[in-house]
């Protein structure tokens, strides 16, 4: 597998990803997270996809199996600055991933995807629903470690809030 940025060829296939994943979701007891709004809109894909913070993960026959969205830099996520029933382990600049999706075709593609945006920066920062039981088992298996809660601006829902630094799952950042 591969990571690439996403290209305006790739936006019906991102969006094939997206509806793929609404299913999954909802098939694992977690019908609330995009479902109902149909999460992502096609604007903030495109949106996405300009600014260059769009990613895909293709797989070892050229098809693309997965996508997120990735960035990076100090403060860059607004809904990360007040955070409930805990604390961020680490103020240092840090990554961020949003709207990971896979299609299913392939084994370990999430892994893959947070794997290379943790290699980008050594302090990535993410959020998932409570119901996303997946998804908090992937970010636990990967070592992050649960901070607190935060809340977007898309929904009322609390989302888990994870981190995962260069020093591990302690917080602390160590000396590679």
């Amino acid at each position: 597998m591969e990571i690439r940025h996403s290209r305006e060829a790739d936006f019906e296939r991102i969006m094939e990803i997206y509806a793929r994943a609404r299913a999954f979701m909802a098939a694992h007891g977690n019908p609330n997270q995009w479902g109902p709004t149909k999460w992502p809109p096609e604007e903030l894909i495109q949106s996405d996809i300009r600014s260059g913070n769009s990613y895909v993960c293709v797989g070892d026959g050229g098809r693309v199996v997965g996508t997120f969205y990735f960035v990076q830099g100090p403060d860059i996520e607004p809904t990360y600055r007040k955070i409930e029933d805990g604390a961020w382990k680490d103020d240092s600049p840090y990554g961020v991933v949003h709207r990971i999706a896979a299609d299913g075709s392939e084994k370990g593609v999430g892994a893959f995807c947070l794997d290379w945006a943790f290699r980008q920066c050594g302090h990535l920062r993410i959020d998932t629903h409570g119901d996303n039981r997946v998804m908090q088992n992937l970010l636990t298996k990967l070592g992050f470690v649960h901070c607190g809660t935060i809340y977007v601006r898309e929904d009322r829902d609390p989302r888990l809030a994870f981190e995962k630094t260069a020093g591990g799952t302690n917080g602390e950042r160590g000396e590679d």
